[in-house]
């Protein structure tokens, strides 16, 4: 796993707006001005908040006559839900440690 990558993807989601973009294209591809009407921002504001996850590999574009289309891109976020999963396995074995503890403590009390 890619840390760098990892941390650009972070750092770039961490921006509300950029966020929310991301919120809005898990539902599907959506056109610039669908975005600016759902955001209710300035399509300049919109336009550059798609160029920096487009550069960080986030989203993807394909133009549809004078349209620009986004779309998610997949592996920047199957990384990152890998990484999470990483914590949930730790926090796992951890709970079933204090499982094993609290029925040895059990077990010595009867």
């Amino acid at each position: 796993m890619n840390t760098s990558a990892m941390q650009l993807t972070l750092s770039t989601i961490s921006e509300p707006n950029r966020f929310n973009i991301i919120e809005l294209l898990k539902q599907g591809p959506r056109s610039v001005s669908d975005l600016v009407e759902l955001l209710n921002i300035g399509q300049p504001q919109v336009s550059r908040h798609l160029r920096i996850l487009n550069e960080a590999g986030l989203v993807k574009v394909r133009k549809n006559a004078q349209q620009r289309i986004y779309s998610l891109e997949a592996r920047p976020f199957q990384e990152l839900d890998e990484w999470l999963d990483s914590f949930s396995r730790l926090w796992e074995e951890r709970l079933d440690n204090f499982e094993d503890y609290m029925s040895d403590l059990n077990g010595k009390e009867s």
